[in-house]
């Protein structure tokens, strides 16, 4: 479990392919706080800590996660929003978030707006899917890369995001352009609820 509060943009070190999976190596200023078999969120997306050293660790992405994530598109450089799990005696900042991505989207637009930043997203539209609250709704949570965001201009394929300087320049969303392949995570309780509505 998750807020979508990210604590770190990290850099993937290394990317090593294994059959179907994949095995991502980060490093990240809290790795010596790091065990094996602790849950991180890497772009929004859980994944198990399998191994580290002084300076990294190891996570595994399966052929499942891969499918529905952009983290296959992964290249060494590239920053991935953390967060390590949820304590559950703190202030929840965000929003819950499962570590359990959705689906990916599509960075339509960027636009700056003195000193905040407007993304515009889209996705491929399914009625059976926003049926059981795979959708977005005005002023509803949504996770974008593991970052916990408030909606606006929802769609049905699509919707806004306002991000503020920090969130900006502490994220991968200084690298988020036109074009970018994004994971996407809706609420879980917009789910539950459509889901409790079918059967009324």
């Amino acid at each position: 479990m998750f807020s979508g509060i990210v604590e770190e943009a990290a850099v993937v070190t290394a990317i090593e392919q294994d059959k179907g999976n994949i095995h991502l190596t980060m490093k990240c200023s809290f790795v010596h706080e790091l065990k094996i078999d602790q849950s991180v969120s890497h772009n929004g997306v859980c994944l198990t800590v399998v191994s580290l050293t002084d300076e990294t660790y190891t996570v595994t992405a399966i052929k499942e996660t891969l499918e529905r994530s952009n983290l296959g598109l992964l290249k060494v450089g590239d920053l991935v929003n953390l967060e390590r799990s949820m304590v559950m005696n703190g202030r929840l900042d965000g929003h819950i978030v499962q570590g359990h991505v959705d689906q990916t989207a599509v960075c339509t637009n960027v636009r700056e707006a003195d000193g905040s930043w407007y993304y515009t997203f889209e996705y491929e539209f399914d009625k059976e899917m926003a049926q059981q609250g795979y959708m977005t709704v005005e002023k509803g949570s949504v996770c974008v890369n593991g970052v916990s965001l408030t909606v606006c201009n929802s769609r049905d394929n699509g919707f806004e995001v306002a991000i503020i300087p920090y969130t900006h320049d502490n994220t991968n969303f200084c690298r988020i352009e036109k074009g970018t392949v994004i994971n996407l995570e809706f609420d879980i309780v917009g789910k539950y609820i459509s889901k409790m509505i079918q059967y009324k």
